[in-house]
């Protein structure tokens, strides 16, 4: 992966361009609990309203807590209208973005991982590259499921669609997609998922 970012702007312009020819899909459910499509876009697209002062004041508002922001934020500005967060996904200023502790993988991550919220909920395409989402596979299993508290002690993980594998013990077999959201600790549409740690840190 010698260059996450330029798998960025594809993986965003390609939810919109899908998100474009799906106008009734905003008010679906996606793989974010409690999340519909409008919610996910207003997340990822907060670095495009938000300077850095903005991002203080909501940061100080939500007491410290990113997750309260996340919300607060999602809340209030899933009800921009779609035009205006389809903009959002195709800004250049979303496109460079990188979260402070997270740098170039860390915004890769945050586009695949969102995009696929939306896309596996729907039944869409993938909207990140092939070597996106294997980049993100590997980015998550190298630290052993610890990033979203899921336990692959004794799993083995095979991508049905590429011939990515991980780990040794029982099979999870699934499109890559489907990995990563497995890895993110989705539940995916089937009900499938991972289980979490028996004894989390």
């Amino acid at each position: 992966m010698s260059d996450p970012m330029a798998w960025v702007a594809p993986t965003y312009t390609r939810l919109a361009d899908l998100l474009t020819v799906s106008p009734t899909a905003w008010d679906a459910p996606t793989l974010c609990e409690k999340w519909l499509v409008r919610h996910v876009v207003a997340h990822v697209t907060m670095p495009v309203r938000l300077t850095p002062e903005r991002f203080g004041a909501e940061m100080a508002a939500a007491g410290g807590d990113f997750t309260v922001l996340s919300d607060n934020v999602a809340a209030r500005d899933a009800s921009l209208p779609p035009t205006d967060l389809l903009d959002q996904l195709r800004s250049p200023r979303l496109h460079t973005w990188q979260p402070p502790d997270g740098g170039a993988a860390g915004a890769l991550s945050h586009a695949v991982i969102h995009s696929l919220d939306v896309t596996i909920a729907l039944g869409m395409p993938t909207a990140a590259p092939a070597a996106a989402v294997t980049a993100v596979l590997d980015l998550l299993t190298a630290a052993d499921g610890a990033l979203f508290g899921v336990d692959l002690t004794g799993i083995r993980l095979e991508a049905a669609d590429t011939g990515w594998a991980w780990g040794d013990g029982r099979l999870v077999r699934a499109g890559s997609g489907e990995l990563v959201a497995l890895l993110s600790a989705r539940t995916l549409p089937d009900g499938r998922a991972l289980p979490p740690p028996l004894n989390p840190r």
